[in-house]
């Protein structure tokens, strides 16, 4: 079920929405269900897109063929992403990709790539803390770093909608990660996700709900779903929170997309009114 609020829109917001993406093996069908959730969603009036983690290549074992496909802005997943955010005029979080850097083909970075509505890409980040766990209620293991590196870099990037906070699925459970991102001005923390079903029953928006308090930001969670995959089951509820911790917009376990308006007056005011960060003593 997609719960929905509207409210008529100020001259301070902006339409922003998040895509659930249930991901096949194939990335030209991944593309394609995207690009169905990114023109409905630009036709409801969105000017920020966030797409989840992984989505394009999910099931890819050879990540560093893929890393090679991908290096060059021509790549099939990279111009894709370029021609949507032109084409609507949008600015577009594009999930994340396996992405080299620095002339190091080692081993990739699970890169989030932000584009503008010229279709250039604006800000990259590379998804700093990876998934190495054992969940104890499947008892199934990940771990992240026999595929990827690890990026070390906060980064913030401007747009028309206010100060983007980059951030990746696990970074979710790193409080202090996104107080760095509000040090350097986040007023929208984006989240491009595939949180396992367990993980993500337990506490995929109660964390989305904290960060969104303690940060007094804005919060959009764009996960995978599938719930009932035989072995790789992921949680969805894909969730655009308010700086108060008011769920705006939520989805279930269905491919979809869901809207809400990013307010930075509201920012403003909460923080002016509840000045928690200034009161921070460590």
């Amino acid at each position: 079920m997609i719960k929905r609020k509207t409210k008529t829109t100020r001259q301070k917001e902006t339409r922003a929405a998040v895509v659930q993406l249930k991901a096949t093996g194939s990335a030209l069908k991944n593309l394609a269900a995207a690009e169905r959730q990114i023109d409905l969603a630009a036709a409801e009036g969105a000017k920020l897109i966030v797409l989840p983690e992984n989505f394009v290549y999910y099931n890819e074992k050879d990540l560093l063929a893929v890393a090679s496909q991908e290096r060059k802005q021509t790549g099939l997943a990279r111009s894709f992403f370029a021609a949507q955010a032109k084409k609507y005029g949008i600015w577009l979080v594009a999930g994340t990709l396996p992405l080299f850097k620095n002339g190091d083909d080692s081993k990739p970075y699970a890169t989030s790539l932000l584009y503008d509505p010229r279709g250039q890409e604006s800000a990259r980040y590379e998804k700093v803390h990876l998934f190495d766990v054992r969940v104890q209620s499947t008892g199934k293991s990940y771990c992240e770093s026999d595929s990827y590196q690890p990026g070390d870099r906060a980064i913030t990037a401007l747009t028309s909608a206010g100060m983007l906070g980059l951030s990746v699925c696990y970074d979710l459970r790193f409080p202090e990660f996104y107080r760095l991102l509000v040090a350097q001005g986040a007023e929208i923390l984006v989240v491009p996700s595939a949180f396992t079903a367990a993980t993500g029953e337990a506490h995929w928006r109660l964390l989305l709900q904290a960060r969104a308090v303690e940060n007094l930001c804005y919060v959009m969670g764009a996960n995978l779903c599938n719930r009932d995959h035989p072995s790789k089951p992921t949680w969805g509820g894909s969730a655009i929170i308010d700086p108060w911790g008011e769920v705006l917009a939520e989805m279930n376990d269905e491919e979809g997309y869901v809207i809400a308006a990013i307010d930075r007056q509201r920012i403003s005011t909460l923080r002016e009114a509840m000045p928690a960060l200034d009161h921070r003593r460590f």
